[in-house]
């Protein structure tokens, strides 16, 4: 009886009940980076025992936290096997080498579909003997209505060309990135790009400055794509670049057609090929046939890249299929989903989630999802919304695959710089989330006995930025590893502001 009662008064002293206030380390913390109360909500949880809940029924913005709800519900309804594809499709005879008819690509949320895959199909139509094409070249983007959701769409922020902000589609071929070198001397800059595209050229209108080459992004303007009375495409870079600086950036500006219709063409003059029709945005018809095709690779090693990298447009690209694929495609086809008129891929993807959420009796009452990976201003989860959804994540079939998609700390992913001086390091498996005035920790804590925590933490404050937020989530993480039935560690002093970037 004396053990159970010690025992008891350690858990109690360890773990406060629901509404007690934060712990001081934490409490401490929020007060040196002047972040209030109000401006915080956490839900621990132990098992089914609530160990600590502020403001846990408050919706909150959760940055990159939400790829949690958008890649576990994934697992869930798609299955760990499911894979997106993409195929090239023709009604058209092939006669003595000429496909007499229009090529088809034809896009199925394929997360892994670059060049080295296009090349890879457009080779296999030469294996089949197809030298020239005598029809259209039709891309296919309709299993996501919109199809082209990017077109019209005010930037998220000042860097729309960036990859962390590309707007998915069906057909997204290597995400849409042009990749260009810039290599200058004192007095000249020299200019590469990668993919080489049919009729697309890249060229400067930067000025050479005395700066240093670290500091290129200062003077670095949003690049523009020109279109010529030719037809063909000039890509522009403006603003100014560092003398004696060479640097590599991935730069999103070509409207996705041009893209596309471009690299195919690049490539199948490589392999030998002619097209002799004009690229053309289009559907598949019912009666063509399948040519190539290729699978992404499997949902787990897909969600693990979502998570680990907190890479926003795969994460879209999930949501969409949830609104628009079924599980485990069967070779041959893509399973379209029922013609609903007026209904979007989004509303479709949005049902998913909640019909999701109510068959684990989650409320989701006050919950908004928008694209499921965070990159919103509108999206809004509670702290108990998400601890319930990670508790679901534990009881899955697929809990494995979940869990080792999650960076860990002080190892991996957003998490490899976090919490190396913590008893977390190495244990804890947290999603990072953060974008201006939003930072956000959520995922699994093992407490100093070993037992797995539930962990969410939210800051909603315009004091989260350069640091600040991310000390108060720490403590909240270190408090967590260093409480328990084990000896208590000494606690973790107060951090100061650093100045951080911002990791989504």
């Amino acid at each position: 009886m004396l053990r159970r009662l010690a025992l008891a008064a350690t858990l109690f002293a360890s773990f406060p009940f629901a509404h007690a206030q934060l712990p001081a380390p934490v409490a401490q913390t929020m007060k040196l980076n002047g972040i209030a109360d109000h401006e915080v909500g956490v839900l621990v949880l132990r098992s089914d025992a609530t160990v600590l809940a502020h403001g846990e029924r408050v919706a909150m913005q959760p940055a990159s936290t939400m790829k949690l709800v958008t890649t576990l519900v994934s697992l869930e309804r798609l299955g760990p096997v499911f894979r997106g594809r993409t195929e090239l499709r023709s009604n058209g005879r092939v006669e003595g080498g000429v496909l007499r008819g229009d090529l088809v690509l034809r896009g199925g949320a394929d997360a892994d579909l670059d060049g080295k895959v296009l090349e890879d199909m457009l080779r296999a139509l030469r294996y089949a003997g197809i030298e020239r094409i005598e029809g259209n070249l039709v891309l296919d983007r309709s299993l996501f209505q919109p199809a082209r959701q990017d077109l019209g769409a005010p930037p998220f922020d000042e860097a729309p060309e960036a990859y962390y902000n590309v707007i998915p589609d069906a057909l997204l071929v290597n995400k849409n990135m042009l990749q260009v070198d810039m290599r200058s001397t004192s007095g000249s800059l020299a200019l590469r790009m990668h993919p080489e595209l049919d009729r697309v050229s890249l060229t400067s209108e930067m000025t050479l400055v005395d700066a240093a080459c670290a500091k290129w992004e200062a003077g670095w303007k949003l690049p523009e794509a020109r279109r010529q009375p030719d037809g063909s495409v000039q890509v522009v870079l403006r603003g100014t670049f560092p003398k004696n600086c060479v640097h590599s950036y991935g730069i999103n500006v070509l409207d996705r057609d041009d893209y596309v219709g471009a690299l195919v063409r690049r490539t199948w003059q490589g392999l030998g090929g002619t097209i002799s029709g004009r690229t053309l945005a289009g559907t598949t018809p019912p009666d063509t046939r399948l040519l190539a095709a290729h699978a992404a690779r499997a949902l787990p090693e897909i969600i693990r890249d979502t998570n680990k990298l907190s890479d926003n447009a795969l994460a879209r690209t999930l949501l969409l299929s949830l609104g628009s694929l079924q599980a485990d495609p069967l070779e041959g086809s893509l399973p379209l989903p029922a013609p609903q008129e007026g209904v979007t891929t989004q509303a479709r993807a949005d049902a998913a989630i909640r019909d999701w959420m109510r068959s684990q009796r989650i409320d989701d009452a006050g919950f908004v999802i928008e694209n499921g990976s965070g990159l919103s201003r509108t999206e809004r989860i509670t702290p108990q919304q998400m601890g319930q959804v990670l508790q679901a994540g534990l009881r899955s079939q697929w809990a494995p695959e979940f869990q080792a998609s999650l960076p860990i700390g002080a190892v991996d992913g957003t998490m490899r710089r976090r919490l190396q001086d913590s008893p977390a390091a190495g244990r804890a498996r947290l999603k990072t989330g953060s974008i201006r005035n939003v930072v956000a920790l959520a995922g699994y804590v093992p407490d100093a006995g070993g037992t797995p925590c539930v962990f969410v933490a939210f800051v909603n404050s315009e004091r989260a930025g350069e640091g600040r937020g991310r000390a108060v989530l720490d403590a909240l993480v270190d408090w967590v590893a260093r409480s328990g039935t084990a000896q208590l560690p000494a606690p973790v002093q107060p951090q100061a502001p650093a100045a951080l970037q911002p990791v989504l």
